[in-house]
């Protein structure tokens, strides 16, 4: 198919790969984070014995003034999404509700007037159950979307409401992290969805090795001998070479394309047309330099047993790790609280800019419950103190840098587990809000992203790195899986 146009009358699909692209909502998060919340909740909110701190002491400075064609007064307030890593832990913080408790009393009806649909699914899957519940027209007012495919929803007016109907306005949310900002628009530059988080990345990597094999006794230091890929591979080269080959400098290809694929400068797509353009041959050539010399391990990400069990045995040095990931596959890789790798890592900037993962809340149009969507909206993404209360509470990067930045200054402690997997004690969320601050994704974003990224990856892996084929072959294949997927591109005869 090299030289057929390729406007194939198949089946459109914006589902993301799974095995390359998996997200915040797919993967546990820290396994001790009942106990965690418990504890902090009732060091922050003192949510259950009534007090919290639901009033903000600035309150936000919107309007708020529900527009007449959104309804109200439901009976209702229902919230779906994926599974019960957030809903439940939000709607806690924004009722003043005991953490302890929240999943076990939504599952069973105890909360008076709200109803939490959670499916049970990776976020992958969540899309479909969506277009189930707006095709049966089930009770719906507020669900969570994905960053790979919340454009789905937010370019579609029938699923998504534009949050100013609510009476919400750029100033509620002045403090958010730029790339959040730019997910939550329409292309048009519409506001139909806000995060609570930033799931901004860093490269954490063994301290011990690092000073060993590359001199590196800090994180400083470190960041100095990873400051972009050419210098990632080089250093990669070196750890290679100095431990016979036995230690691999990054985790995975996925782990890498994540920070990579941030550092794109042009859109996917444009004019209706594919582009494939320096950036991608860039990556092929850091992919497989590294590749090559053993600086990245041939492990999977997710469905690989020896990609976290890399860590622990030592063989991996560094893993690409995002907000959410630290107390789940990264603290694995640490063999967990207590394991071999325990307490040994630090987490720098890395190469490049990057964030994995995050979750927006939308608000289906067809809501009758336009007061609580708008109060549950400012409790979780504009409310400093529910915010504050919230990041340690949960814990949680909320989508705030005048909160983080306070909290950060103040060395707050989010969890202890999590904490103590760090060497000396590293603020490690200071190193993540440096690249929070720095991801720019101005006119980058397509609906099309998840898919032609995974695409993408999964061509340069079978085909170029395992597969041999020429970079040009690797190229066509990548089009012709495109093609097959996002049947709406136009092609060049």
């Amino acid at each position: 198919m090299n030289t057929l146009k390729r406007t194939l009358a198949l089946v459109a699909t914006l589902a993301m790969t799974a095995t390359a692209f998996a997200s915040c909502g797919d993967e546990k998060k820290d396994d001790n984070s009942s106990e965690t919340t418990t504890a902090a909740a009732t060091e922050a909110t003192t949510a259950a014995d009534g007090e919290g701190t639901t009033d903000s002491a600035e309150p936000p400075v919107g309007d708020h003034q529900i527009d007449a064609s959104v309804k109200t007064g439901g009976d209702t307030f229902t919230v779906a999404a994926w599974n019960a890593d957030d809903v439940p832990a939000l709607i806690a913080q924004w009722k003043g509700l005991s953490y302890d408790t929240i999943v076990e009393d939504l599952a069973n009806n105890k909360v008076d007037g709200i109803n939490a649909i959670i499916f049970g699914v990776g976020g992958g899957e969540a899309s479909e159950r969506y277009d189930q519940l707006f095709n049966d027209g089930g009770d719906l007012d507020v669900y969570f979307c994905e960053a790979d495919w919340a454009l789905k929803y937010i370019n579609d007016d029938t699923k998504t409401l534009d949050l100013a109907k609510l009476g919400l306005t750029d100033a509620d949310f002045a403090n958010m992290y730029d790339y959040t900002n730019q997910i939550g628009l329409t292309t048009d530059g519409v506001r139909k969805g806000v995060s609570w988080q930033a799931a901004a990345g860093g490269f954490a990597y063994r301290a011990d090795l690092a000073e060993e094999y590359l001199g590196a006794k800090t994180p400083e230091e470190m960041q100095e001998k990873v400051k972009d890929w050419d210098a990632f591979v080089d250093a990669a080269k070196t750890v290679s070479e100095k431990s016979g080959k036995k230690v691999a400098l990054a985790d995975s290809l996925g782990g890498l394309w994540q920070a990579f694929a941030c550092g794109r400068t042009s859109p996917w797509v444009e004019d209706n047309k594919l582009v494939i353009d320096d950036f991608c041959k860039d990556f092929g050539e850091t992919a497989k330099a590294l590749w090559d010399c053993g600086g990245v391990t041939k492990n999977n990400q997710w469905s690989d047993e020896a990609w976290t069990a890399a860590g622990v045995s030592g063989n991996v040095m560094g893993y690409f790790v995002s907000t959410w990931g630290f107390g789940g596959f990264f603290l694995d890789a640490a063999g967990g609280e207590g394991g071999a790798q325990y307490g040994k890592w630090n987490v720098c900037e890395g190469p490049q800019s990057f964030y994995w993962g995050g979750t927006w809340i939308v608000v289906n149009p067809k809501t009758d419950n336009g007061e609580e969507a708008q109060q549950f909206i400012l409790s979780a993404t504009s409310d400093e103190a529910q915010m504050t209360a919230y990041a340690k509470a949960k814990p949680e990067y909320v989508n705030n840098s005048k909160v983080m930045d306070a909290l950060i200054a103040d060395n707050t402690v989010f969890n202890e587990k999590i904490s103590g997997n760090f060497k000396d004690g590293q603020n490690y969320f200071a190193e993540l809000a440096k690249n929070a601050k720095s991801i720019d994704f101005k006119g980058l974003i397509t609906p099309y992203d998840a898919t032609i990224k995974g695409d993408f990856v999964t061509a340069v892996r079978e085909q170029y790195l395992d597969g041999g084929k020429s970079w040009d072959d690797a190229m066509e294949t990548f089009k012709d899986k495109v093609a097959e997927d996002v049947t709406t591109l136009d092609w060049d005869d």
